[in-house]
Order: structure tokens, then C-alpha cells, then sequence
């Protein structure tokens, strides 16, 4: 940390009041207002931004679950691990312009935070939240996640696995940092089209979780947003559907079922996604176990092969991050491999779809 800024860390009691003078905030992600004008959040890589002109700004934020990265002009300045109510002052900033910046590193599925704002200090003068023209949509699982991504080794415990989870270190928002783009990651790990991993919670698939505005909670379901419209929606769902056997009591005979189950629902589900940003090109992440499906379900959403959905493979990772997920160094490369692709849709390199 520069040690011209001071950080300053205060412990809140619940229901104090916010400081005053909150700043224009841009969000990264769904959230839900509450009625003391704060924002829940819960999906990962959930992020919070503002600008202002001056040497010192505060954040307010609460949760029991999650880490939280605090960055001013894209330098870190602090890590919230689980901080309750906290309440962070920075100052001796400059008197320069700045970008403040609060990033959800971790994904606790029926956890999630209330970011309440940030707020202008002495000299302080607000300025308009940054703004950009280039928005992506992604949705997957764990590979989306992040899951266990900055792990030394394979070998983790739960807790290990949600503290070692660096969302904004995935290949989604990498290649949207190297894109100067938006993003949203609506990701569940464990989770697939039609069946999640082993079989388990049969009863929810991640088409049935998208709506959602936080994930661990059925209501509300997020209407249409005017200022969401990705150019690009990249889907990346299959692993968690076929990497197990099927089990006793599962609802398909064989594998030939459950392939033709998951081609049927991710059609509706492709479906879905094209009336509900018609404006998007699609692009369908596969590895091997399941490519040959995922090549099917973009022939039948594009049968004019007009370039709209286009598919991608990827394999050979080394997937050293917690439990064989893939490394900083997959994400990295996966980064790549989507740019590549990104680039040969022909998706505008800017500027909001039409």
C-alpha cells in the first residue's frame, strides 16, 4: 500500500447511519434495493464503482460470507475477509480524479453481502460513475466461477475451496478487463443444464437459477434492464451434467437420455437467452466429454449458420486449482482462447448491441 494513504477500518454497529454525501455508484452485476436504499448482491464477480475528484473517500458494506477486494485506480488497497458491518475510509489520496472500486472475490451460494455505498470525504467532489460501451454476459459453473482458482495445489477443504476463489481472476471478467468491458457472471458451481454434479439437487439446473437476482433465493426474478445488452453472451454448461455416472434413482435410463434430455433443454434455454437479447451473438463453450453436444444445440439455434451462436473447445489444462478445477494459469489461457473466438464472431468491438 502507498504510504502516502491511510486506511482507516471501523467495526459499525448494525443500523448506524451512512455517512453522508453518498457517491453516483456503478453496479456490475444484479443486485437487490432495499428500502433503506442500499443494494443485496449474491452472483460472483458482483462489483461496485464510483468516480470522484479529491483525497478521500469511505465504502460501506456488509457481509458474513464473502471477501471483498477494495481497489482504488486499480490498485488494491484492501481485502475484506468476512468483515460484518465495515466501514473503510481511505484518504491522502490526491486531488486528482478517482476510481473506487469493490469487488466480490468469492462465491457462497446462499451467502452473498449488502453494499450500502460509497461516500464523499472532506475535498471531496463527486464525478459520474465510469461508463462503458462494451458489455459480456457469462454463464457456467465453477469453471465460470472460479472455483478454487488461486490454490496452490488440488488437495482442498471447503473452506479452503470458498477462501482460494477469485472470481475476478477467471477467464470471464480477465478477458473483460483486457476488453475494457462490463460483465456479469451468472455462474453456480456444481451446477448444469439438466443435472448438477453427482446427481444432486435434482430439483434445480442453472436455466432454472438464471432469472434469479440472488441465487439462493427464489424471489424476486429480475425483469428486463434496459441497460443491459451484452453484445456477447458466452455459455459455458455441460461438465457438471457428465462427469459422474448416473446414479440409482436418477431420472434417465441411460447416458443416451440424459445427452438427449440435456441437447432438448439447452435449445430452450439458448432459446431463451436470443428473445431475451436479440441484439447478442452466442458463443458455447465445450470440452470433449460433451463438444459433439453442445455443437448440436448451436446447428439447431442457428440453422442458418448466420454466425449468431458459434461453439468453442477447450481442453488440455493443466487444472491445478482446488479439486481439478483449472488454474490461474487455465484461466488465463482460456482468456485467450475467447478472445480469439470474440474476435472471428465479428461482435462489435464496441458500442451497445442493437
Amino acid at each position: 500500500m502507498n504510504s502516502a494513504v491511510s486506511l482507516l477500518l471501523l467495526m459499525t454497529p448494525p443500523g448506524e447511519a451512512a455517512p453522508a454525501d453518498p457517491l453516483p455508484v456503478h453496479v456490475g452485476g444484479r443486485v437487490v434495493g432495499d428500502a433503506e436504499g442500499a443494494m443485496r448482491f449474491g452472483w460472483p464477480g458482483t462489483y461496485f464503482e464510483s468516480r470522484f475528484r479529491g483525497p478521500e473517500v469511505t465504502v460501506v458494506v456488509e457481509s458474513g460470507t464473502e471477501h471483498l477486494r477494495l481497489s482504488v485506480d486499480g490498485r488494491e488497497r484492501a481485502v475484506l475477509v468476512r468483515p460484518g458491518e465495515a466501514r473503510l475510509t481511505l484518504s491522502g489520496l490526491g486531488p486528482g480524479e478517482h476510481v473506487v472500486r469493490l469487488d466480490k472475490l468469492t462465491e457462497s451460494q446462499t451467502g452473498g453481502g449488502r453494499f450500502i455505498g460509497f461516500f464523499a470525504g472532506e475535498g471531496t467532489e463527486p464525478l459520474p460513475p465510469p461508463a462503458r460501451a462494451r458489455q459480456i454476459e457469462y454463464i457456467g459453473d465453477s469453471y465460470s466461477v472460479g472455483y478454487g482458482n488461486t490454490s496452490p495445489g488440488r488437495e482442498c477443504t471447503a473452506e479452503q475451496v470458498h477462501d482460494l476463489t477469485d472470481t475476478t481472476r477467471a477467464f470471464g471478467p480477465l478477458l473483460a478487463a483486457r476488453l475494457g468491458a462490463d460483465y456479469r457472471v451468472n455462474a453456480y458451481s456444481g451446477f448444469g443444464i439438466v443435472r448438477n454434479y453427482s446427481g444432486g439437487v435434482p430439483e434445480l439446473s442453472l436455466p432454472a437459477l438464471y432469472s434469479r437476482l440472488i441465487p439462493g433465493e427464489a424471489t424476486p426474478v429480475e425483469a428486463a434492464d434496459p441497460d443491459w445488452r451484452p453484445q456477447l453472451i458466452v455459455v459455458n454448461l455441460g461438465t457438471n451434467d457428465f462427469s459422474t455416472p448416473l446414479g440409482l434413482g436418477e431420472r434417465w435410463a441411460d447416458q443416451a437420455a440424459l445427452r438427449a434430455d440435456y441437447r432438448a433443454r439447452y435449445v430452450e434455454f439458448g432459446r431463451r437467452l436470443m428473445t431475451r437479447q436479440p441484439q447478442a451473438r452466442l458463443i458455447l463453450m465445450g470440452s470433449d466429454d460433451f463438444l459433439g453436444e453442445v455443437e448440436q444445440v448451436a446447428r439447431a439455434l442457428d440453422p442458418t449458420a448466420s454466425g449468431r451462436v458459434t461453439t468453442l473447445r477447450f481442453g488440455d489444462l493443466e487444472r491445478t486449482g482446488c479439486d481439478w478445477h483449472p488454474s490461474l494459469a487455465d484461466h488465463r489461457a482460456l482468456a485467450d482462447l475467447l478472445e480469439r473466438a470474440i474476435a472471428e464472431t465479428g461482435a462489435p468491438a464496441n458500442g451497445r448491441g442493437r
